[in-house]
């Protein structure tokens, strides 16, 4: 599967969103006033937006759930019906254009769009072409007991089961690791 520049971007950007959610009632929200919406932002160069507000965070936050269920979506129709629902609510406006360096590609969200749209949009269009190349299984959670974060596989062999290996993965692996030299030596 080919995954262009942008189509890369918007995949971090829609994870690192994903990831902002509270885990739980004990977890602070990732995304708690509209500074830390301006340094997602800026983080992920989301470019044409305007000044910021708390509706925009407010926007953003409930477009994070939205794309929180598309992670989760059993199957490819569940998950293409709720991108569409998604894309379409977002007003998109395809159109081509070359900034910042890059060659031509395609923007998914109309000029002027606000914050949560143009995540809506780009980001929707890049998980659609996931569920369209048929790889929607590689849009998952960590397989970690205490970490449920989202994640896009793009291993060769869809293999990749924790979020990242360094962390997660690593830990398990030595905790597996110890039970076993544990349960040897008797």
């Amino acid at each position: 599967m080919l995954i262009t520049h942008d189509t890369r971007c918007a995949l971090d950007t829609v994870v690192d969103l994903v990831n902002t959610a509270p885990e739980d009632d004990t977890t602070p929200d990732g995304l708690p006033d509209v500074a830390a919406l301006a340094d997602f932002v800026r983080k992920h160069e989301i470019s044409d937006v305007g000044v910021l507000s708390e509706f925009d965070l407010s926007a953003v936050r409930k477009i994070r759930s939205r794309f929180a269920g598309i992670f989760a979506a059993a199957d490819a129709r569940t998950a293409a019906g709720m991108i569409n629902d998604l894309v379409a609510a977002a007003g998109t406006t395809p159109r081509l254009t070359d900034h910042d360096g890059y060659d031509w590609h395609v923007h998914y969200f109309a000029p002027g769009a606000s914050v949560a749209d143009h995540l809506a949009a780009d980001c929707g269009m890049a998980l659609a072409f996931f569920v369209v190349a048929g790889e929607q299984e590689r849009l998952r959670r960590c397989e970690a007991p205490d970490c449920r974060r989202a994640f896009v596989d793009l291993s060769r062999n869809r293999s990749r089961r924790y979020c990242d290996s360094r962390t997660c993965g690593n830990r398990l692996h030595v905790a597996a690791y110890r039970a076993r030299r544990k349960e040897a030596t008797g």
